[in-house]
């Protein structure tokens, strides 16, 4: 008898070893790809973006992580191209096994990852594809959510901004893609309605990556505009700006020169020093100088100053940092990482952001995100561009 209640036992110990997990299993961290671009002119947004996001990374596995296992960020270089993105998106998925993406920059690889992210059935956080089509109805799906702006939040934002000038004549430079066509129809579009004088006198649509921009900067100059609209964006409006300067350009159009695509940001204006147009207006998710913002910002910017060892730190890191955020949030909510689960927790959820308060909209999975918006000039102590007054505009009354 005893020897058959000791072979139970025995029989019982180990199926329970069976089914047990092995120690550390449940340990697993929680993996995390972020497809970025990482080279090329665009990378002046990308690499602080990916520093961002592993900086909250960092800060959140120094508490211990979430659901008690830690977060890896696996960071993949899309080159700035829509094909690329969704070829490492899908290695991301399909051979590193990663339970989510955040990331992608431009509103070509946005949208292309957003298939990617449908059919795998993971969830996908936007934090910088700014074009409406990543989520219009006809491309909403259950696992796509954006907390960057949208092309028709910044296009009329520019607009009732421009509305105030004293100008008529208006001119456009937009880059030949999603973006480009979608933020400068929104900013046409909302400047007719608010000032129904102005002309629409000339549009130029150089393709992305332009190298020369000359021959569009001549042929707008002589339509002889009294303000210009631009989504040149990161290394492509350094480009454009260095070729337009010495032609007299900005001068020509009295400085009436409207910068959307983040032209006034502290790594366009670090990076042109002298050469950048000062007097032009322009805009940027996050600015280290901005005093105005709530005490959460100047101690993140503390934070992000020491983890990037930079006095004057990037603006584009608060959309990595924002992203990783939001995803957090929601698998704390959901108390899970499967994500069906976790996609039902981002509908509606809100998070307290170093900006203040965003919440992700239930009808759309659109953040009411901003951004700071002000016209340039040089600070004789930083010795580059800065916005004065630099103004954080509430999106609220643009996203509908």
């Amino acid at each position: 008898m005893q020897r058959r209640t000791f072979a139970l036992a025995v029989s019982g110990l180990a199926a329970a070893a069976l089914i047990a997990p092995l120690p550390g299993a449940a340990q697993k961290p929680i993996k995390v790809g972020f497809p970025m671009i990482m080279s090329g002119p665009g990378a002046l947004f990308g690499e602080p973006a990916s520093r961002g996001a592993q900086m909250f990374v960092d800060e959140t596995n120094a508490r211990g992580g979430v659901l008690g296992r830690k977060i890896e960020l696996l960071v993949r270089d899309t080159k700035g191209n829509a094909d690329e993105a969704v070829r490492v998106s899908r290695d991301l998925i399909l051979r590193d096994n990663v339970d989510f993406l955040v990331g992608t920059l431009t509103s070509a690889e946005g949208p292309a990852v957003s298939v990617v992210a449908k059919e795998n059935k993971i969830v996908f956080i936007a934090p910088i594809p700014k074009t409406d089509q990543l989520t219009a109805p006809d491309k909403l799906h259950p696992y796509v959510f954006r907390v960057a702006s949208t092309t028709t939040i910044e296009g009329r934002t520019a607009a009732e901004l421009m509305s105030k000038w004293n100008v008529r004549r208006i001119a456009t430079i937009s880059p030949d893609y999603a973006y480009g066509q979608d933020v400068t129809k929104a900013f046409v579009d909302y400047l007719k309605k608010l000032k129904p004088d102005v002309e629409i006198v000339d549009q130029q649509w150089p393709k992305l990556g332009e190298a020369d921009y000359t021959p569009f900067i001549n042929a707008q100059m002589a339509k002889k505009p009294d303000a210009v609209f631009s989504s040149l964006w990161g290394g492509h409006f350094v480009t454009f700006a260095k070729q337009a300067k010495p032609l007299g350009y900005f001068e020509a159009i009295k400085y009436n020169f409207f910068g959307a695509g983040e032209a006034a940001s502290p790594e366009t204006a670090k990076t042109m020093g002298n050469d950048y147009p000062f007097g032009i207006w322009g805009n940027s998710y996050d600015a280290f100088y901005w005093t105005e913002g709530p005490p959460a910002h100047r101690d993140y910017v503390k934070r992000l100053s020491a983890y990037l060892k930079d006095e004057h730190p990037s603006s584009w890191a608060i959309q990595g940092y924002i992203g990783m955020q939001a995803l957090v949030e929601a698998i704390k909510k959901a108390n899970s990482t499967d994500s069906d689960k976790v996609a039902k927790a981002l509908l509606g959820l809100a998070i307290d952001t170093p900006h203040g308060k965003l919440t992700i909209r239930e009808k759309d999975h659109q953040a009411n995100r901003a951004q700071i918006y002000g016209k340039t000039v040089k600070d004789p102590k930083l010795g580059f561009a800065v916005m004065r007054p630099a103004v954080y505009i509430d999106p609220a009354k643009f996203m509908d």
